[in-house]
């Protein structure tokens, strides 16, 4: 590898793990401050990804429907891949900060 690869390479690396740790960071202070409730997987979306050795990859964002503490209904994306499937309907523990209630994490 040439000096400019391995710094191309370095840079995509950094912006990752950087990335990770944010998101990280983020949901541990949701589930610190937030409110704690129960929501139902309104949706699921399913992504496929194939990298170029021709290898698939599928990933799901889940959708959880919700009441505010104001009673708000609310469907929000759920910011974690969970390790374990879910159906729609199901019921799921979750976190939310009242100030962005379309971000949720499952309560652990």
């Amino acid at each position: 590898m040439d000096p400019v690869e391995i710094a191309v390479v370095t840079a995509f690396v950094v912006l990752i793990v950087g990335g990770l740790v944010i998101v990280n960071i983020r949901n541990n202070k949701i589930r610190k401050n937030g409110i704690r409730t129960e929501g139902i997987i309104s949706r699921i979306e399913e992504h496929e990804s194939i990298d170029s050795d021709g290898f698939s990859e599928i990933t799901y964002e889940y959708y959880v429907t919700y009441r505010t503490i104001e009673g708000r209904t609310v469907e929000a994306k759920l910011g974690i891949i969970l390790q374990t499937r879910h159906i729609v309907g199901e019921r799921i523990n979750i976190v939310y900060m009242p100030e962005k209630p379309y971000y949720v994490v499952p309560d652990k």
